[in-house]
């Protein structure tokens, strides 16, 4: 049997904007980032991260630094009892970086690749499932996954995004919301009344 998922970006859903995370340290949790996780969770469905980090192939940081990043991640997480279903990411650039991270690839945001995995490896039925971000990468990346549909937050990048993408965007989102508490509360009560 298959559920919904509610995928979420990294940096400006989950945690603070800050650039490129080159720290475990510098990786901080939104203020409603647990409570959101937890409500999302108790309603059965899974709470899962899908996050570009491109760093490591533009050198930012080295490779192994994504993984002690979302280590600390579950570990923020879990003082707040408060968890993920599981955690997915990119690291590839398509211009720049070593053979290997240095590629085109389907996973990176808004390719539907890290999605579709995730959906594989849970059992998650895509077409009842959303996004919450704050890019047009992680709409797309909704849309082009067939989801259900795709909030856009204001926070992170999302205020600019919005201005840079008003007149010109191919997708935009079902929903536009101040907090991750806003975005998480339309997304339950949607997929409520889709079960209901």
């Amino acid at each position: 049997m298959t559920r919904a998922a509610v995928f979420f970006d990294r940096d400006g859903t989950l945690c603070r904007e800050v650039g490129y995370v080159n720290h475990p340290d510098r990786l901080a949790l939104m203020p409603d980032t647990p409570a959101a996780l937890r409500a999302v969770r108790a309603r059965g469905l899974a709470a899962i991260v899908v996050t570009n980090q491109a760093g490591a192939a533009r050198g930012y940081f080295p490779f192994h630094l994504i993984e002690e990043t979302h280590r600390r991640l579950v570990d923020l997480l879990a003082r707040e009892d408060a968890a993920l279903d599981g955690i997915y990411y990119c690291p590839h650039h398509p211009d720049v970086g070593p053979p290997g991270l240095r590629r085109r690839c389907r996973c990176r945001k808004p390719g539907p690749g890290m999605l579709e995995r995730a959906a594989r490896e849970h059992g998650i039925d895509l077409a009842r499932s959303w996004i919450v971000g704050d890019t047009f990468k992680d709409v797309g990346a909704g849309r082009a996954a067939g989801l259900a549909g795709a909030v856009l937050l204001r926070t992170g990048y999302g205020r600019g995004e919005l201005v840079k993408h008003a007149a010109c965007a191919d997708v935009w989102p079902d929903v536009v919301a101040d907090t991750l508490t806003d975005a998480v509360a339309h997304v339950l009560a949607r997929v409520g009344r889709e079960h209901g």
